[in-house]
Formats: C-alpha cells, sequence, structure tokens
C-alpha cells in the first residue's frame, strides 16, 4: 500500500511525491547515481511531508530512488523504489535570426545526452513553442516586425532541462501582396497594400523564360506600371519591403501574362447552302482564347475558341453583320478587330402564290426579299419531270397538264449563295375530262356509262339531264349504272372527273342517250275466231314497233305491229297463254308490259262412240279433249231428247226411244267455263224388241217361236243357246214366228228374239226364254 512518484525532473532536480504511510514516523528517501562511482545523496523527511526535490544532482545521469517508511523506533515498515534519469545541461544560444516574417531560426551547441529541444518564442502573453532534434531550429508561426524573447531547453527521455539564457530578436517585415494586371498588351501594373514597419519597397519583373532583362524599381508608394514589354507575354514580378534599418522583408513572387495583341489578318468562309460562316485569323503571341461576335441590328452572336477560327452558326439569313475578334489570356482581352462585313444569304422567298391563270399556264409569284439578286424557281411534276426559271423579278409562267400534282419551291440567290429551302409548294391542276366515254342501254330506265381511266382523277361524277329531272352518279371506278332513269327520254350525259385537291373539271364535253320506250300497258284482249285472238295496247312512242307474244306450253306465238294492235292467229285449242308486249326502238327495248293470261276454248273430242245398252238406255264414250273439264252430251230426236253432263269421257243415257234417229251434239267446257260445241253424226236407236214371246214344242227335238212384232218391217232373229250348242233361225220377212230342229236333248236354253241387224255385237237385251229339251 506504499507507493512513490517523480512528478518533475530538470538538469539538476528530481521532484518526487509517496503516499502516507499508517505508523510511519519519518521518511528516508537515498538517490544513487547508477554509472558514477561514490556519488550518492540521502534526505530524511517527517511523516508530515509526502513530497520532496533533490538536488544538486548530475545532468543526464540515471539514478536509482528509494523511498522508505520508519517508524518511531527507527524500524523499517515499508519502501519504493524507482529508476529515473535527469534531463541534460541547459544548452547556451549562440545566435538568433529571422529570415522570414513568420519565424526565428535559433542555433546552439549541442547538449550530451540531449535528444530533442524545445524552442520558445515570446511575445508578451503569447508563446510560441517548437522541438527540434538539433540545432539549428527554426520557430515558425510568429507575427511579422516583432520582436520575440527566445529560449531553448533540452529534452532527454528523464525531462527537459531549465530555459538557458534568452535571446532578443525581431522578426522580418512581411511581402507585400501584389495585385497584377496587365491594362493593355504592352504594360503590367501592380500594386499593394501598406506593410507595417516598412519604410520602402523594392519591385523586379522579368520574362519567365529568362530572356530579356530584368526590370527593377525602388520605390516609397504602394504601386507601379512597367511598360514596353511584349504582348502575351508570362513575366514573374517580386517585390518586398525593408524597415528602418534596410532589412528587407519577405519577398512575394507573382507570375502575369500581358494581355494579347488584337489578331490581324480576319477571314470570313460561308458554309455553302448554311447559314453558317467560319471566322479564321492569324494568331496572337501569347492568346490562350479567342472570342468572335457577330452583331447585326436584331442579333448578337458569339463563338469562343482556343484555336485560329471558329464557327458562327445559327445566322440569320438576308441580314448584315458586324463581325470583330479578340484575344483573351488570363492577363485580359485584346482591342477588337476592326470589324468586317458579314452579309448572309437570303431568305427564303414568302408570300409565294399560284394560279392558274388560264388553261395550261401557272403563274408563280413571291416577295422580294432582303440581299436577294436573282431568284430561281423549281417546278417539278409527279412524273419526275422538272421545270425551273431564273428571273430577277418577282413571278415565272409556266406550262401545265391536266391531272398533274407539281411541286414548286422558290429560292433567292445572292453571293453568298443559296437561299434555304422554303415552304415546298404543291398546286394540282384540274383532272383530264374522260374522252369517248361509252353510254349501254341494261333497261329502259338504266343505261351502264364507262370510260378509260383519267390522269388525276380521284373520283368520277356521272350527269344525266333532262327536261324533267337530273340524275346523278359518283364512284371512284371508270363505270357507272345510272338506274331510274325515265323510259322514253333523252338525257344529255357528261362525265365529270373529281380530285379532292383540285375539285371537278367542269369543262368535260356530254353526250345525248335516249333511253328505250316505256313498257306498253295492254288495254285489251279479243276473240276475232276460233283460233285468231286480237291484242290492244297504248302506244307511247312513235318509233317503236310493238311485238306481242303469247307464251304458253303449246310454245311461242307472235305477232307484231308499229300500231297499237296486233292479231295472233292459229292458237291452238285448250291451251293456256301469258301474252305480253314490248316496244323497241333504236334506243332500246322495252320493258315487258304486264302480262295478260289468255285461255284458248277447250278442244272437241276426236271420237266419240255410241252403244246400245238397253232398249231405253245408249252408253256413250268419246276421246279427251285438250283443255275441258267437264262434257255436256245430248242425243236429241223429234221424239225428245237425253242429255248428260259429266267429268268423265263417257256418259249413260236413259230415255231412248228404240227405232228412233237422233242428232248427237257434245260441248267441251273448261275449268274457266269457256265452252266448245261439238256435232258429231247422227245415231239410231235399235228396233224395238217383239212382245208375247211363246215357245211350242215340235216334237222330240225341235220348237216353234212365236212373238209379236213392234213394227210390220222389222225383221227378228231368234236366238237359242246352250251348253250344246247355239242356233239362230231367221224368217222371212213379213212372218212372226221361227222353227229351230235338231236342238239336242238333255239340256236347258235360252231363247232371245231380238230385232235384226248388221251390227256387231248382236242386241242381248231383249227379253229371254228358258227351253229344257227333255229326252224321251
Amino acid at each position: 500500500g506504499f507507493s512513490m512518484s517523480v512528478y518533475d525532473v530538470t538538469s539538476r532536480s528530481i521532484y518526487l511525491r509517496w503516499s502516507k504511510f499508517s505508523g510511519a514516523s519519518s521518511y528516508r528517501v537515498t538517490a544513487t547515481a547508477e554509472n558514477t562511482i561514490g556519488h550518492s545523496l540521502l534526505a530524511r523527511f517527517s511523516d508530515d511531508t509526502l513530497k520532496s526535490t533533490l538536488t544538486s544532482l548530475i545532468p543526464n545521469t540515471v539514478y536509482a530512488i528509494q523511498t522508505e517508511a520508519i517508524d518511531k523506533n527507527g524500524i523499517i515498515l515499508a519502501e519504493a523504489q524507482t529508476m529515473q534519469s535527469t534531463a541534460p545541461d541547459i544548452p547556451v544560444i549562440d545566435q538568433a535570426y529571422s529570415k522570414l516574417s513568420s519565424s526565428i531560426t535559433v542555433e546552439w551547441r549541442a547538449v550530451p545526452g540531449a535528444t530533442s529541444y524545445l524552442l520558445s518564442a515570446q511575445d508578451g502573453d503569447s508563446c510560441v513553442e517548437t522541438v527540434v532534434t538539433k540545432s539549428p531550429g527554426t520557430v515558425m508561426g510568429l507575427k511579422p516586425a516583432t520582436w520575440y524573447r527566445i529560449t531553448i531547453r533540452s529534452v532527454n527521455a528523464g525531462g527537459r532541462s531549465r530555459p538557458s539564457p534568452s535571446r532578443k530578436t525581431t522578426t522580418v517585415l512581411s511581402a507585400p501582396i501584389l495585385s497584377v494586371s496587365s491594362p493593355s498588351y504592352d504594360s503590367i501594373a501592380v500594386s499593394w497594400k501598406a506593410v507595417y514597419m516598412a519604410v520602402g519597397f523594392c519591385v523586379s519583373l522579368m520574362r519567365s523564360d529568362g530572356l530579356g532583362r530584368m526590370l527593377k524599381q525602388n520605390t516609397t508608394n504602394t504601386s507601379f506600371i512597367f511598360s514596353n514589354l511584349d504582348p502575351g507575354t508570362l513575366y514573374t514580378i517580386k517585390a518586398y519591403a525593408w524597415n528602418a534599418n534596410g532589412l528587407p522583408g519577405d519577398d512575394f513572387t507573382y507570375n502575369q501574362r500581358t494581355s494579347p495583341k488584337a489578331p490581324a489578318d480576319v477571314h470570313i468562309a460561308l458554309s455553302s447552302g448554311a447559314l453558317r460562316a467560319v471566322v479564321s485569323w492569324m494568331p496572337t503571341e501569347g492568346a490562350l482564347a479567342y472570342s468572335v461576335t457577330a452583331s447585326s441590328r436584331l442579333l448578337k452572336l458569339k463563338c469562343n475558341t482556343s484555336s485560329s477560327s471558329c464557327m458562327l452558326p445559327s445566322l440569320q439569313c438576308g441580314s448584315e453583320y458586324s463581325v470583330s475578334v479578340i484575344a483573351h489570356n488570363d492577363a485580359g482581352s485584346s482591342n477588337p478587330t476592326d470589324a468586317v462585313s458579314l452579309k448572309t444569304i437570303p431568305c427564303a422567298p414568302g408570300n409565294i402564290s399560284i394560279e392558274e391563270d388560264e388553261r395550261g399556264n401557272l403563274l408563280v409569284s413571291w416577295s422580294r426579299v432582303n440581299f436577294g439578286h436573282y431568284y430561281v424557281v423549281f417546278v417539278k411534276s409527279d412524273d419526275g419531270l422538272e421545270v425551273y426559271c431564273n428571273t430577277s423579278h418577282t413571278q415565272c409562267y409556266f406550262q401545265s397538264d391536266c391531272g398533274f400534282t407539281y411541286f414548286i419551291s422558290v429560292f433567292a440567290y445572292n453571293k453568298a449563295g443559296q437561299s434555304p429551302l422554303g415552304d415546298v409548294f404543291s398546286y394540282t391542276t384540274a383532272p383530264c375530262c374522260p374522252s369517248d366515254f361509252r353510254a349501254v342501254l341494261l333497261s329502259s330506265d338504266t343505261v351502264e356509262v364507262s370510260w378509260a381511266p383519267v390522269r388525276g382523277a380521284e373520283m368520277y361524277e356521272t350527269k344525266a339531264a333532262s327536261w324533267r329531272e337530273t340524275v346523278l352518279c359518283n364512284d371512284t371506278a371508270t363505270a357507272c349504272t345510272l338506274s331510274a332513269l325515265r323510259c322514253n327520254t333523252r338525257y344529255n350525259v357528261t362525265v365529270y372527273s373529281f380530285s379532292e385537291a383540285r375539285g371537278s373539271n367542269t369543262s368535260c364535253t356530254s353526250k345525248d342517250v335516249a333511253t328505250a320506250p316505256c313498257s306498253p300497258e295492254i288495254k285489251n284482249i279479243s276473240k276475232e275466231a276460233l283460233s285468231v285472238i286480237s291484242v290492244h295496247w297504248q302506244s307511247n312512242n312513235e318509233e317503236a314497233t310493238y311485238i306481242v307474244t303469247a307464251r304458253g306450253e303449246a310454245g311461242l306465238w307472235h305477232c307484231a305491229s308499229s300500231g297499237n294492235s296486233c292479231t295472233l292467229i292459229n292458237l291452238p285449242c285448250g291451251s293456256a297463254f301469258s301474252v305480253s308486249v314490248i316496244a323497241r326502238s333504236p334506243a332500246g327495248q322495252s320493258l315487258p308490259s304486264y302480262s295478260v293470261p289468255l285461255e284458248t276454248a277447250p278442244c272437241c273430242p276426236n271420237d266419240l262412240t255410241l252403244t246400245q245398252v238397253t232398249q231405253s238406255v245408249t252408253n256413250i264414250s268419246w276421246s279427251v279433249g285438250r283443255g275441258a273439264q267437264t262434257y255436256a252430251t245430248t242425243l236429241e230426236s223429234p221424239k225428245g231428247q237425253a242429255k248428260c253432263h259429266t267429268l268423265h269421257n263417257y256418259c249413260l243415257l236413259g230415255c231412248i226411244t228404240c227405232g228412233t234417229n237422233y242428232s248427237v251434239s257434245l260441248k267441251a267446257i273448261s275449268e274457266t267455263g269457256l265452252t266448245s260445241h261439238c256435232t258429231y253424226q247422227g245415231y239410231s236407236s235399235s228396233a224395238c224388241c217383239p212382245s208375247g214371246v211363246k215357245l211350242y214344242r215340235l216334237g222330240s227335238n225341235g220348237i216353234r217361236v212365236y212373238w209379236r212384232a213392234s213394227e210390220e218391217t222389222v225383221s227378228y232373229t231368234t236366238h237359242l243357246r246352250g251348253s250344246k250348242g247355239s242356233f239362230t233361225c231367221t224368217p222371212s220377212s213379213g212372218l212372226s214366228y221361227c222353227d229351230i230342229t235338231e236342238i239336242p236333248c238333255g239340256d236347258v236354253y235360252t231363247v232371245v228374239v231380238s230385232p235384226a241387224t248388221d251390227k256387231r255385237p248382236k242386241l242381248t237385251f231383249c227379253p229371254k226364254k228358258i227351253y229344257s229339251g227333255k229326252c224321251s
């Protein structure tokens, strides 16, 4: 718990402190030099003393130091040891002087054992210290023209010595701070502020490259101008101040270049076809950069460069510029060169107008422009052909064709060149007219107009005009169908070409086109004879020929007339027809009229047959008559008539009187009621059957047949039929009986007596008798 420490060391002293130890009544300190024989130091202190200074020590010597705590009985209670070196000996300053206004340099003899030195410069309350390792040493950071007290201490690992005897020294004057400029290309102006404690100044100037001689000037002023210098040349300027003792202070060095001389031999070259110019000049000595200024009434342009040429872009056309060049370096700028005049190319002409003063001629006109000496107009058609006009006036004439688009540009020229391209105008002439168009009549109210394509036409308008109406048709195709025209009318037809740019060409020629006759209207159809029909219509065209057509399953029948009726002959019976009329003229053919139905009377049957079924009933049949739906037959005699109406081609007629002559007639009736009256050859009914027929046996194999005749003139025939044979007996005229013999027995026979006739088959409808032939 007992400790000791060193808190300060000098060349001949060591300063100690220790901690208080309980029970100690005194403390004993012993210092023994390590490398020096017989040199030791002993000191004793009361218990109230806790620090001590060991003096009269040897500089730069290591001491072994021991501190002991001792009680009142002289017994050592505790001890502490340490090794400590003394500082080197005190240095002695040989000299101190100032070369710079902010420092003082000190020289001294080296001190044995010193590892470094502490220099101090004190000015009143301020002190500046610097550690150096050897002589000489310099204290920095001082104030110019100020007196300082300079001391030095030696330092080693043990500590530092006491300060040396002081030496009083002043710092030199500070350097004047120069402000340098080159007011002209052959002069440099130098100025500075007053320096503290200065009584005069020295300023010198020399080319930095070492050429030429040095110029030097002593002055008590704070400015000076060097003249007759080389333009654009770098000079080195030095200046310092001196005090009343003639000691020079710090110097200040500054490099300054004289401003350049104005460039010479300025040339301007305009870029062809562009609004820019290249300005060039001879380089001037010492110039680092150049600026070119081009001024007009409305605009000022600048261009900066480090070379001997510069491009002036964005010039305005039709302007005159005043161009000058200035050289620059870090010293300043030269005077501007004498102005050079620059006239730019003219502006593109404006207010361009294009007129087609007469067909086939274009007039192009424009406004004059500044600095425009002459003008060239280029006209290029859309087929690639280009023409031009060169004039000093403000208008030009060009030939033009229909249907072309012309691209027109106008340029102005002067010595500088061609104006920029202005607006390119296009002018489209009216499209060409379709020539030799063809009109074809498709129907009585429709005409198709076609033509060859024409140049410049984007659309066509076909116009058909009559005294009553106008019909228009617009289409991009080269054909147009004019429909809903009035029949039997003459139209004036024109085909106009149209373009969006120019509109319609209204100078196209027209043609007259007549439409076909109007469709006739059938007024009446009359029957002149069995197969002759007259057709009547309303005529509406004196030049037309009218054709009547009857169309049916039986075929076609025609008749023609230039009037208002004609006759169809040899129409077949029992046929249906559709009758129509068309009108035909040099202009074309009309639409057919509305059809009128026509039906001829049905045909009479070719074949008619009558067969007597009974004494009072006759069957009548006939072949089919074309066109007939029903038939009505009539048998008529003075004794009466028999009638039959049927859908069939046969009929049974009753109430026929036997032995009577009849006239035969037939009506063939169509579905619509048309009737054909047909007459045929007369018909005679058979004679009446006899009455009172009786049979008498004549022996075993014969019979006699009796009857009563209906008329005395009628002859009768007897027929006997059985399975074993048939027998016929025809008596002489006037007799009313007949014998039949050799009839096989054992059979049943049917006996019929009927009027005799040459017709086949024989009459079978008279009453029958039964005869049984028995064998004996």
